[in-house]
């Protein structure tokens, strides 16, 4: 199975530090699965208009193929002013309403304040589920104090949190992939 990891910014490096000790953990439990780290920063995006995809560039057509690819995700997202990224709402606003039905996702999220976590719950979970994704319950909500002066991640609690996503993930991953074998 094909999963990719996406960091869903720009800029910033946090989410690409949960990102790779997500991949890890998974790594650790199931070494069969496919992992991939996709970078939002590592594409030249337009804004999404509504006009067909073909009119859009070859970057934009790239991360819908990646998209549609894919047989899960891991979602990496930091919260800025109290929302997600632009660029990773623009994202979404190019897939094709069936691109991720029943694949599994997990996210990841990390926040200046504590409350931002509720950006998880109120914004990227409604998103999700118009996809008629298979959301994991037990995402990762963390904090600016839970990383160390280089952005590696201190705190155990934290790193027992993503282990047991990873461990949640491969589940539902088994699941989607039954889901998908009954529809077709």
């Amino acid at each position: 199975m094909k999963i990719l990891l996406i960091d869903g910014t720009i800029i910033g490096s946090k989410t690409g530090v949960i990102l790779e000790q997500v991949k890890v953990y998974i790594e650790q439990l199931d070494g069969e699965l496919d992992l991939e780290i996709m970078k939002l920063a590592d594409f030249d995006h337009q804004f999404v208009d509504g006009r067909p995809l073909e009119d859009y560039n070859e970057d934009m057509r790239r991360l819908v193929s990646q998209f549609e690819l894919a047989d899960g995700y891991i979602l990496a997202t930091p919260i800025f002013q109290g929302s997600i990224p632009g660029v990773l709402k623009n994202a979404f606003d190019l897939l094709h309403p069936r691109t991720m039905r029943y694949k599994p996702v997990s996210i990841v999220a990390n926040g200046g304040t504590n409350q931002h976590y509720l950006v998880v719950e109120n914004q990227l979970k409604p998103i999700l589920n118009y996809f008629r994704c298979l959301v994991t319950p037990n995402y990762v909500y963390t904090h600016s104090s839970h990383f160390g002066e280089n952005n590696e991640i201190i705190d155990e609690d934290v790193h027992e949190r993503l282990h047991e996503l990873a461990r949640v993930f491969i589940q539902y991953a088994a699941r989607g992939k039954e889901l998908l074998k009954e529809k077709n």
